[in-house]
């Protein structure tokens, strides 16, 4: 399957003239039908007028090689902000739930634990050691204004990932520094639940954090390095130049 191609179809062409006349006269061509201009996506020649025109350093940066690899790997992030989003706000949602029905379900959880005893003892498990037991007394003993508070502060993170997950859906810059700040505040807290109690998924969630907090700083050089904004630019002028002569040259 040729991806540019399936872009195009999905998309549109994106043409683009450039003022250089070498560059223009390679991307341009007169036919029976009119004018017809080269996509730099996909190489292919298409009727009408240029989407644009200009430098050929200013043209767009279509989503292939190096952008399409970039672009893949920061939405395949969003769509895990997203997955992680929508958990903390079903917590959200369980606690306000719990909240509203915290007596009667305390009053439940007290009347119905003895029913379990004679089990544990069969099991030879001992029900007043349970860490799982201990939890539920913990989160049973809690104040409906405490409870309020969690299911705030779960909302309000829930919210932040999902607002995370659009701006590197969508490639935006502020997006790129908003999953940097945000990801990185929450990295000490999953380094001191790997301390609490180590697990397989803790160490792999706060891996991959990691990996997305430096693959975007360093790619996309935030906070000024390697040469920050400007070289960021820079490298995005250089990319636009290459698109337009690798498509003026394509055969």
């Amino acid at each position: 399957m040729n991806w540019s191609l399936r872009a195009c179809g999905r998309h549109g062409h994106v043409t683009y003239a450039p003022v250089e006349q070498p560059l223009r006269d390679r991307l341009r061509a007169e036919t029976a039908l009119g004018e017809a201009w080269r996509c730099l996506r996909c190489g292919d020649f298409t009727l009408g007028e240029p989407h644009g025109s200009g430098p050929a350093e200013d043209a767009p940066i279509v989503l292939r090689g190096h952008a399409l690899r970039d672009a893949t790997i920061l939405r395949l992030l969003a769509v895990f902000r997203w997955a992680k989003g929508l958990l903390v706000l079903g917590a959200a949602y369980g606690v306000w739930r719990f909240r509203a029905h915290h007596d009667a379900v305390n009053r439940a959880f007290h009347e119905d634990l003895p029913l379990l005893q004679p089990l544990a003892d069969k099991l030879g498990w001992h029900l007043e050691d349970s860490g799982v037991l201990h939890t539920l007394r913990t989160v049973l003993a809690a104040e409906t204004r405490t409870l309020t508070w969690i299911g705030l502060g779960l909302l309000v993170f829930g919210s932040l990932l999902m607002t995370e997950g659009v701006g590197l859906w969508l490639l935006k810059r502020w997006g790129e520094y908003f999953a940097v700040v945000a990801t990185s505040l929450f990295i000490p807290i999953e380094i001191y639940e790997i301390v609490e109690k180590v697990t397989w998924l803790r160490i792999v969630i706060l891996l991959i954090n990691i990996a997305a907090v430096l693959y975007i700083l360093l790619s996309k050089r935030l906070f000024g390095l390697r040469g920050g904004h400007a070289a960021y630019e820079a490298e995005r002028h250089e990319a636009s130049l290459l698109e337009v002569e690798a498509s003026a040259v394509a055969q």
